[in-house]
Formats: C-alpha cells, structure tokens, sequence
C-alpha cells in the first residue's frame, strides 16, 4: 500500500483546496513558523482516524473547521481525502466491491460543525473502527511511531519504560491485534453478562413455568367444584323455598293469636288507671304540709348554725384587736425615739457648722503665702538648671575634643604596628622566594611522569575493549534465557488461566443454583423438601409421589404442616416388582409411615400392570414421574414439578461441590507448574544476570582503570602545566614584593610623623576632672532647689484641699438639718394618730366582751323551738308515705297490666313481622332462583342431579356440603383460566432461550479460545520484535553517532505483554548508561535511532519527519539525512520531512513551501529539486 496523495478543503488554516502529492523518495516542507506546516501532518492524522481534539491541538473537534479571519468567514465543514494505491485490495476490504478488482482506494473523512464526522472509503460510508483497522493492519495509522510529530521524540525521552513499548507493538504489528483483542474482551463481557442474565431469565421462567402448570391444575379443579357447587345450590335453595313456604303459613296463625290476647289485655289496663288517678289527687295537700313543717325546722337550724358562726368571729375579733392594741404601743415607743435623736442630731450639727466658720478666716491668707514662696522657689531652680546645662555642655565639647584626639592616635599607632609586620611579612616572603628559585629543578620531573601515564592508558584501554565484549556475550546469552523463561512461562500460565477458568465456571453455576435456593427458603417455616436427601435420577419420582406435600414444613406451628406419627403396626407390603422408595430417601421420621407406601417400578408398563393390586395408601412411581395411586389416580410420565427441580438442583449443588474440589485441586496443580516453571526460569535468568554481573563488573574495573589513567595523565599535565606555571610567576613575585617593600617603608615614616603629632595636640588639652567635680556640686545644689519647690507645692495643694472639702461638708451639713427637720416634724403627726387608733380599739374590745353571753341566751331559746319543730315534721312525713305507698300499689298494678298489654303487642308485631319476614323470605328465595338457576321454584329440583325416588337431605347437610365446596374453591384464591394456554406459550419461549444458551456458551468458548490465541501470537511477535527492534537501533545508533554502541532491555519480563522498554546508550569515549543520563542533544539523536530501527521492523508505507532535527547540530543533521536518504532508497517508504535547518532542505528530492500571504490562510507551493538538478545538469 502506498500513501500517493493528500487533498485538504477547509481543514484549520487550509481554507481553499489544496492537494499535496505524496511521491517516492524525500518531500520536504518548509516555510516559517506559524504559517501552517503541522496542520498537514494533523490533516494527515485527522484522516487516518484520530478522535482526540487534543491532540490536534484543539478542545473541541469542531475547532478543527477553519474558523475564519479578519476578511474570510469561518467554515461549516471541513474535508481531508487520503488516496491510496495498493494491489493487494480483496473483496474482504472496507468499501471495496465483492466482484471488482480494484488498486486504488480513497479514504475521506468528513466533518460538519456540531453534527460529526463521517467517514468514507471509495465513496461508501465506513466506521472510523474500519478506517484505523485497515491502516494498522498495513503498520499506519494515527498514533503510528512512522507519524513523528512536534515533541514526540521529546515524549519519547521523558516516557516511562511501559509507555515505550508501545514502539514494540508497533514494530511487531500487533497493533490490530491489541485492538481485536480488546474487541474480543468486550465481546466476551457482553456474551458473559448476557449468559448470566439468560440464566436468570430461565430460571425466572422456569419457576414461572412451574407456577402456571400448578395454575392450570388449580383451573380444572376450580371448574369440577364449580360443577358440584352449582348442584349443591339448586338443591339447597329447593329446600329453602319449601321451607319458607311452610313459614309463611305458621307466621300467619301465630298472628291470629296474638290479636286475641292484646284485647283482653286492654280491659285489665282500663281498671288499674282509674284507681290510681284517685290516689294520686289525694296526694298533694299532705305533700304540702310535710313541706311546711320541713321548711320551719330547716329554717330553725340554719339560725342555729349562724348563732355558732357568731360566736367564733366575736372569739376572733377579740384576738385581732389585742393584737392591733399591742402593735400601737410599739409604733408609738419607736416614734418617741426618732423625735430624741432629730433633736441630738440638729444640735451636734450646729456645733460643726461654727467649727468650720472658725476655721475659714484664716484660709485666704494663708494660701497668697504659699503661692508666693512657690514662685520664689521656682525662679531658683530655673537659675539653677541654666547653669548646669552650661557646664554640662563645656565639658561635653572638650571630652569629644579630647577623645576625637584619642582616636586618631590610637589609629595611628595601629595602623604603624600593622604596617610593620607587614614589612616583616613581606621580607620573609622575599627571603622565602629567593630561596625556591635558587632550588627549582621539577620541570624535567614532570614531563617525564606525563610519557609513563600515556603508556598506563593505552594498556588499560585494551584490557576495557575485551571486558566490553565479554559482557555483551553475556548480555546476549541472559536475553536468550528471558526470552525462553518468558515463553515457557506464558505456556504455564495459559494452562492456569484454562483451569481457573473451568473453576470459575463451576463457581458461577453453584452460586446461581445456591441463590436460586435461598431463593425459595425466605418464607417463615422451611419445606420439607429442604430436609430431603434424594439419590440422584429419583427426584422426580418422589415428587410424583408426593406433590405439593412437599412444599409443607416440619414445624408444627404452620397451619398446613408434616407431623411425625408412630409406624403402623401392620403394613401391607408392596407388589412384587416395586421397591421401596425409603431406600433411595433420606427424610425426616415424619415421612417414614408415606415412604413404606410408595414403591418404584422400573417402567410404566410394569406400574400400570401393578397399579390394580395397590392396597389402601399405597403409590407406585417411576423415575421418570409417572404415578399410580391406590384410589386410581394417575400422573403421566414427564410432568414437571417444581419440587422435582428443587430435589434435582440440590442433587447438582452437591456433585458440583465435589467438581469445584476437583477443580480447585487442578488449579493448584497447574499453579504449582506455573510458579515451577517461573522459578526455573526466574533462576536461568538469575545465573545469567550473575554472569552479565560479573562481566558488568569486570567491564565497570576496566573502565575505571581506563578512567584512571585518564585521570593520572590529565594530573601529569596538569603538574607539568603548574610546575611550569609556578615557575615564571615565582620571577614576577620576586619583582612585585621588592616594589611593595619599598612602598610600605615610606607609608611607615608617614604614619610615625602624624601619630607624634597627635600626642602633642593631646598633652595640650585640660584636665577633664575640674569640668566634672563643677558639674556635680550645680547638679547637688539644683536637686535640693526642686525638693524645697516640691515641698512648696504641696503645702499649697493641701492649703486648697482642705478649702475645698470645708465647703463640701458646710452644703452637706445644711441638707442634713432639712432632713431631721422634716422627720421631728412628722413624727409629731403619727404619735397624735396612734394615739387615737389606740382609744378606738380599746373601745371595740370592750363591746365584743359582752356579746358571747348574748349568744349563748339565744342558743337555749332555738333549742326549744327546734324540737317542736321536728315532732310536727315526723307526723306529716308519716300521713305522706303512708299515702304514698298506697298510689305506688295502685302504680305497680297498672304497670304489670300496661307490661302484659305491651308484651302482647309487641307479640302481635313480632307475629305480624314474622308473617313479612316469611313472606320477604319467600320472596329472597325466589329470586335468589332466578338469579342463581334462571327457573320457576317448582322445577329447582330437577336440576340438583338427585334420582327419582332418592329422598331429599337435611338442608343443614347441604349448607355444610356448600360451604366446604366453596370454601375450598375461596382457600383456591385467584385462579388464571388461561394458564393451559400460557404453559404452552411460557414451553416454547423457554426452548427457544435454551437453544440462544447453548449458543451463547459456544460462542463464549471460541471467544476465549481466540483472546488465548491472540494473547499467544502477541507474545511470540512482540519477542521476535525486540530482538529485531534491538539489532536494528544498535546498527542506527552506530551510524547515527559515527561510533559508541547502545541496547535495549525489556523491565518485568514475566509477561512480555506487560513489560518496558529502558534504553541504554554509550556514545563515543563514554560508558554506558541509561537514556535520561545523556545530554540533550545525545537523548535525541538516541531516540531518532530507536524511532528508525521500530520503523525497519515493520515498515510504513509513509514515515512523517516533523521538525525531529531540531536539537541536533551540523554535523548530527548530516549523518540523519545520510540515513534518511539511506532509507528511502531502500525501500517502498515515502518520506515527508517538514523542517527548518537549510543542509535538510537541500537534501530534499522535492520542496513544499507553506506560506500565509493572507493573514490566517495557509498555501501550498511546491519545487522539484530532482528536476532542477537535472535541468542544471543538462544545461
């Protein structure tokens, strides 16, 4: 396949149309920055498929639309074609006609703002997926390593050894596999889930199943109770109606009856009226009386009552005015009181008001003394203080005379002592120097000590080169034992990954079925079924036999339940032929009196011969579930059950525990033969990587023995050049410290004149201490000045206290007085009152006094008049009730005549409303026919299927026989009519999902089958890749840098699928190292190299250089356009080159120039420098 053209509309800055010819050999793109070369190549990319906006430098795919300009409006679509030519197109290729034969293919890819991109090959729609797989599968496409754009030889550098080995996938051609693979994982996925999910849907409907088929039964059962139901109430409402017949007749005499008995009734009732209504008009003047005399006593106790109330509150009023009396005589003592001591309190007042009068006269003058002392004093600390800061400051000015002086000889003198040792410094050295030139004879010794180093060197280097080799010979043999151990290793672990697989197959199968029964083990009282232990193919024969009995639990406490009976005495043993099915059942005791009844047969020939001579209770079964019971009930052979299920998954639970033990115990086996393999391997590879050690070290001795002569004749030069050195500017030191000599002995002189001079000025000063003693008597005599002030002032500042507070207390002094005027007034006031309230209560005390003895007179007087009272109240109360009980007599009598009337009438209604009732009910009856049979009451019997002659039941009978008929049809509950219909649809749904399972697991097998096959063929590919890959970046690197050498190394090699890549390098005259330890230019000369040889591997049909030369140098560019131009006359490849450096250009066949005349708009221009050099040529 061969690219042969690209053709651009409206892609980023490409607005107008625009083709690019992709032709043999080296096509360069050139032009200055910014004008649009990188968006070929991204145009390029965008074709092949790629789907990240990122990565063509955009956050949206619509960005890559031309956007428009200061003069071009933006674009709606945009448009990249790709053509292809390529003989080997078949039939099976995206887009390429069954029956046609074709070379050419073109690839477009389409994109409309907001709607999308569409692909299309040779015109027909194709997914971006059949794109970038027809590209891989040919070693392009967008993330191909052939596509080398701004930065990636960067990436490459910066990228971590996982990261690289993309460039093997590459470089082995399993880059669709990766894909396919990954395609295949999905798919498995999808298939899994949906296998599982076709599981649940079975086994949902499988219950379903088993649910209608009950449902169906219950339907035909629910229609023959129907049946019965029916006869059952044609019969009892035949009785019904017979019945209310005879009613109605009854009713009807009993009403007669009850008519005669209320009108004798009557009579008695008018009789015992009359006589009370005489006794009642007695009544009311003898209640009259009786209330009066009642009334007259009452009123005689409540007088009584109230001359008691009296009594207590004169008792009471006596205790409150003593109380009060005595409270009185307390408040007068206590307002005597404060009259005394207002008057003692005005009097000491008056006495302190004339003590200050007497103390102020004096005040005024006193205090004009004391001001005029203070303003004395003050003026003679002022005096004072202005001389002593003019002392102060004499001697400050001579003190920073004097120590300015003392400074600058003291500088002086240091600076003389300081210059003299330097002189003496300087001699010595001087002597010292003179003395190492007169002695100086090692330059001889260093030249000759530079020839013996040479020597050393060139011997350590031949030592190095046969280190070298033998590490790569060691290197070789531990990539060969990887390479082996990486192989066996992945056979082992195929191995494994096929038992764990089956394993987890089991697992899943177990899981479902475990979940299918808890499933149906969430009710409250577990079946017996779960407490069933049935030797497997006897599953459904035991649900045959047993049926829904199956479903009741052991618990007693369930409404329906197994309860466990002792074993009969006699048991009548089955046929000949049957065998007992307790053998083949482990069950609960509750089921041993059913087991010793059913037999198994061995087929339904011999079960049907059997059946006639089965005894009371007995079953016979086969294993297929065909049943014969002793009352001749049969069920056919195949009927599913759902406890039949349940009995069989538990069957499989339990030989799928032992296959998952099975399995368990392979899956360590063949992990036992992986981790064998794998230290096996993992110890070939160890004394390999201990012999690439010990070559490594041996190689690591050389070269630092290499390393070290190196640096012994760099550190013999390096003597002679000092020595030498040392030389020549011992002579110009010499001359220097003579020079420097003289210089510092006459700057010595100088410095002796100017200290001496210094010392004079100094001696000429005055003393410093007669400044000083004057200072300090002018300090003592200002101190004792301010102490003298300071007791001035505050003689005067108490003068004007005291001033103060005098009138202070003369303002208090006068609102005291007003304040015991005014109590010595008021106290005057309330003595008066208090003594009036006192007159007062005395006065009421004695009138209280006497009231008790009045009282106790009045006592004796009601007295008399209360028991007069109450014998004239007895006597009327006797008259009253003795006419009283006369009326209620004559009452009661009435009453019992009025009941016996009332009872007899009530006997008339019940009679009368029996006669309705009767008459409703023969009436309900008749319709409940109607309604019920849709018949005339006479012909109800003819349809109760009873015979001529057969006497009619009780109907008590035949209300119990249907009410059990509908009750049990009620217990029924909802019951679905349809359910035949539905077993038969629900049947033909589950086939048809069975049939899908089985295809579902053969598919999931090849799948798994074809990711194993890939997984190995990626292996086995990405190992022969590497070697290739590394042979090849060794003959590069070599060629590239014009020596050194280099390889590659795969990291975690257990998986070669899994593993990195680390590139390791030694330019020329350096040793090896890893990649991210080379210098820039170095790192990407390195990655070039191993970008080249991934491209030899597996060569595309179009490699695009963009900008890779970049870092390189003059002479670096060279050798890469040797080897560019090398491999393109080698092969089939067609080189698109975009760069900047003028020696790459020149090197070029043909040149395209991206220029951006108009801002934002990119052109195209092209030159053909084969044709040119040929023009020239012949010219």
């Amino acid at each position: 396949m061969q690219f042969t053209k690209l053709r651009i509309s409206g892609f980023k800055s490409f607005v107008d149309h625009t083709e690019l010819l992709i032709e043999p050999g080296m096509t360069g793109i050139v032009g200055p920055n910014g004008c649009g070369k990188s968006n070929l190549v991204e145009a390029l990319r965008w074709a092949m498929g790629e789907t990240s906006a990122k990565k063509m430098r955009g956050e949206d795919m619509d960005d890559v639309i031309f956007g428009g300009t200061a003069t071009r409006p933006a674009r709606n679509l945009c448009e990249v074609v790709l053509h292809l030519d390529s003989p080997n197109l078949t039939a099976g290729t995206p887009g390429v006609k069954a029956d046609a034969v074709q070379t050419e293919m073109e690839i477009s890819r389409k994109l409309e703002r907001g709607a999308g991109s569409d692909y299309r090959i040779n015109g027909r729609p194709a997914r971006a997926r059949d794109v970038q797989l027809l590209l891989a599968d040919n070693a392009s496409g967008a993330h191909s390593p052939a596509l080398v754009s701004q930065g990636r030889v960067g990436a490459l550098i910066n990228a971590k050894p996982g990261d690289r080995r993309q460039l093997l996938e590459e470089a082995a051609g399993i880059t669709g596999l990766h894909s396919r693979r990954h395609e295949a994982e999905l798919k498995l996925k999808a298939a899994e889930t949906n296998l599982t999910r076709l599981d649940d849907v079975v086994v949902t409907m499988d219950a379903q199943l088993q649910n209608l088929r009950k449902q169906a039964r219950q339907a035909a059962r629910y229609r023959n109770i129907s049946d019965h139901i029916r006869r059952a109430e044609a019969l009892l409402l035949h009785l019904r109606w017979t019945t209310a017949t005879a009613q109605v007749m009854q009713a009807r005499a009993g009403f007669d009856k009850a008519e005669e008995a209320v009108r004798g009734l009557m009579l008695a009732v008018t009789q015992a009226t009359t006589k009370r209504t005489d006794l009642a008009a007695s009544l009311p003047p003898k209640r009259q009386a009786e209330a009066e005399a009642a009334a007259a006593l009452q009123r005689l106790l409540v007088a009584r009552e109230q001359l008691d109330a009296e009594e207590r509150r004169a008792t009471e009023a006596l205790a409150t005015l003593q109380r009060r009396l005595a409270q009185i005589e307390g408040d007068l003592a206590r307002e005597k009181d404060l009259a005394a001591d207002a008057d003692r309190a005005l009097s000491r007042l008056a006495e302190e008001r004339q003590a200050i009068a007497d103390a102020q006269g004096d005040e005024a003058e006193n205090q004009e003394l004391a001001k005029a002392r203070l303003e004395e004093i003050r003026d003679t600390v002022a005096t004072l203080d202005a001389e002593l800061a003019a002392a102060t400051e004499r001697l400050a000015a001579d003190e920073a005379k004097r120590a300015q002086i003392q400074r600058q000889a003291q500088d002086l003198e240091q600076r003389v002592a300081t210059l003299r040792r330097r002189v003496e410094e300087t001699q010595a050295q001087k002597a010292e120097l003179e003395r190492q030139q007169a002695a100086r004879d090692d330059v001889a010794e260093a030249e000759e000590a530079i020839h013996l180093a040479e020597e050393r060197l060139e011997l350590a280097k031949g030592t190095a080169e046969e280190a070298e080799t033998a590490k790569a010979g060691a290197e070789q043999a531990a990539n060969a034992a990887r390479a082996l151990g990486t192989q066996e290793q992945a056979a082992a672990r195929d191995a494994l990954q096929r038992a764990e697989g089956d394993r987890a197959r089991l697992t899943a199968e177990a899981d479902a079925i475990t979940r299918l029964l808890k499933a149906g083990a969430g009710d409250l009282f577990p079946p017996l079924v779960d407490a069933l232990s049935v030797a497997k193919g006897y599953e459904q024969a035991l649900a045959a036999a047993l049926g829904d009995a199956l479903t009741a639990p052991l618990d007693e406490a369930a409404p329906v339940h197994w309860r466990a009976f002792p074993a009969l005495s006699q048991v009548t043993p089955l046929p000949t032929g049957a065998e007992p099915l307790a053998t083949r059942v482990k069950a609960p005791g509750a089921l041993d009196r059913c087991l010793a009844h059913i037999g198994i047969v061995a087929d339904t020939a011999t079960g049907t011969r059997l059946a006639a001579g089965l005894a009371a209770g007995q079953i016979l079964v086969t294993r297929d579930g065909a049943a014969w019971r002793w009352d001749g009930h049969c069920i056919a052979a195949g009927a599913p059950t759902a406890a039949a299920e349940r009995l069989r998954q538990r069957n499989r639970l339990t030989e799928l525990t032992q296959e998952i033990a099975e399995a368990d115990a392979v899956v360590a086996e063949a992990r036992t033969a992986y981790e064998a393999v794998k230290d096996a391997a993992e110890e070939r590879v160890a004394l390999a990587l201990r012999a690439v050690d010990q070559a490594s070290a041996k190689d690591r001795a050389a070269r630092d023995a290499v390393s070290a002569a190196f640096r012994a004749v760099a550190d013999a030069r390096g003597t002679h050049a000092r020595v030498a050195q040392a030389a020549a500017a011992l002579a110009s030191r010499l001359a220097a410290l003579s020079e420097t000599l003289d210089q510092m002995t006459a700057d010595e002189e100088d410095l002796r004149e100017r200290w001496a001079e210094a010392r004079a000025t100094l001696e000429e000063l005055p003393p410093p201490g007669e400044g000083r003693e004057q200072i300090a008597e002018a300090r003592l005599r200002l101190t004792e000045a301010r102490g003298t002030q300071a007791e001035a002032q505050n003689a005067l500042d108490r003068l004007l206290r005291e001033a103060e507070d005098r009138h202070r207390r003369l303002d208090a002094i006068a609102t005291e007085e007003t304040s015991w005027r005014q109590r010595r007034d008021g106290t005057g006031g309330r003595l008066a009152e208090l003594t009036e309230r006192a007159e007062e209560t005395r006065e009421e005390q004695e009138r209280l006094a006497e009231r008790p003895a009045q009282i106790e007179e009045e006592r004796l007087t009601l007295a008399d008049l209360i028991h007069e009272a109450e014998r004239v109240r007895s006597r009327a109360g006797d008259d009253l009730a003795e006419a009283e009980g006369a009326l209620t007599t004559a009452e009661r009598t009435l009453k019992e005549a009025e009941n016996g009337l009332a009872d007899a009438r009530e006997a008339r209604a019940h009679a009368e409303a029996a006669v309705g009732s009767a008459h409703q009910h023969l009436d309900t009856v008749k319709e409940r026919i109607a309604e019920r049979l849709d018949c005339p009451p006479e012909q109800v019997l003819a349809l109760a299927g009873l015979d001529e002659g057969e006497p009619l039941p009780e109907a008590h009978a035949v209300e119990q026989r249907l009410g059990r008929l509908e009750a049990e049809r009620d217990n029924m509950g909802p019951v679905n009519l349809r359910a035949e219909q539905e077993v038969q649809e629900l049947d033909e749904q589950i086939g048809v999902m069975k049939t899908e399972r089985e295809d579902l697991v053969s598919a999931i097998a090849r799948l798994r089958q074809g990711i194993s096959g890939l997984n190995k063929e990626a292996r086995e590919r990405l190992l022969a890749a590497f070697h290739k890959v590394d042979a090849h970046f060794q003959e590069m690197f070599t060629q590239l840098f014009g020596g050194g050498r280099a390889q590659l190394k795969l990291t975690d090699t257990e998986d070669p699928l899994d593993a990195g890549l680390e590139i390791y390098a030694s330019p020329p005259g350096k040793k090896l190292q890893i990649l991210s330890l080379l210098s820039g230019g170095e790192q990407a000369l390195t990655a070039i190299a191993l970008l080249f040889a991934v491209f030899l591997c597996n060569p595309a049909p179009i490699c695009v250089l963009d900008e890779v030369d970049a870092p390189l140098d003059e002479a670096n560019v060279g050798r890469f356009c040797d080897l560019v131009e090398e491999m393109a006359r080698a092969g089939h490849t067609r080189f698109l080159i975009i760069s900047h450096h003028r020696l790459t250009m020149s090197r070029m066949d043909r040149l395209f120039g991206v220029t951006m005349a108009e801002r934002g708009v990119s052109q195209l221009v092209s030159v053909d420098l084969a044709t040119a050099e040929e023009l020239q040529a012949a010219e």
